[in-house]
C-alpha cells in the first residue's frame, strides 16, 4: 500500500521520485513467461504419464523470481528452471503465494526428488538432495494425483540439448 501512495504521489506532484518506486513495484508483479512451444512430457517405462506446457526460466533474473506474486497458475502448466551447470540447488517460496511441487532433476532428464506441497511465503530452504539440472515447479498434489516419481523421465529439447 505504501508503494502505491509514493506512485500516487509522485504523479500528483511530479515524476522525479518515480524511477524511484517504479522498480519495487514491478518487482512484486507476476513474471509471465512465454509458453514453449514443445510441451514437456514425463515418461514411465516408456509411456507418457503427465505433460505440460511449460514456462522456461533459463537465466539467473527469470530462476530467482520464478513463481513468485503468481496467484493463479494452470494445472496443465509447469516452470521449468534451467540451470549451466550441473548441482546442487535450493529454492524457497518467498513472495510465493501457491503451495507448489517441485521436481528436481538429473541432466539426464531422470526425476532424482520431489518436494511436495511447499509452503506458501516460507522462507525454509528446500534442496535438491544432490546434484540436478533442472527443477520443475507445478501446483501442489499434482505428483500425486499423476503418480509422479522418482526415476521418471522428462522428455523436452532443452532436456536432449544439454547431453541425454
Amino acid at each position: 500500500m505504501k508503494k502505491l501512495v509514493a506512485v500516487l504521489f509522485a504523479l500528483a506532484f511530479g515524476v522525479s521520485a518515480l524511477p524511484h518506486v517504479l522498480p519495487a513495484v514491478a518487482q512484486e508483479a507476476p513474471m509471465l513467461l512465454p509458453v514453449d512451444d514443445t510441451p514437456l512430457s514425463i515418461r514411465r517405462d516408456g509411456r507418457e504419464i503427465a505433460r505440460f506446457g511449460i514456462e522456461v526460466a533459463d537465466d539467473r533474473g527469470e530462476r530467482s523470481r520464478g513463481l513468485m506474486f503468481r496467484t493463479e497458475f494452470p494445472a496443465d502448466r509447469a516452470m521449468l528452471f534451467v540451470f549451466e551447470q550441473t548441482g546442487e540447488v535450493a529454492f524457497w517460496m518467498q513472495n510465493t503465494p501457491r503451495p507448489l511441487d517441485m521436481l528436481f532433476v538429473r541432466e539426464n532428464g531422470e526425476v532424482a526428488s520431489i518436494a511436495r506441497d511447499t509452503t506458501p511465503f516460507s522462507t525454509a530452504s528446500v534442496p535438491s538432495g544432490e546434484p540436478v539440472r533442472y527443477v520443475l515447479e507445478i501446483n501442489a498434489g499434482l505428483s500425486d494425483a499423476l503418480g509422479i516419481a522418482p526415476g521418471d523421465r522428462f522428455v523436452h529439447p532443452i532436456i536432449s540439448a544439454s547431453g541425454q
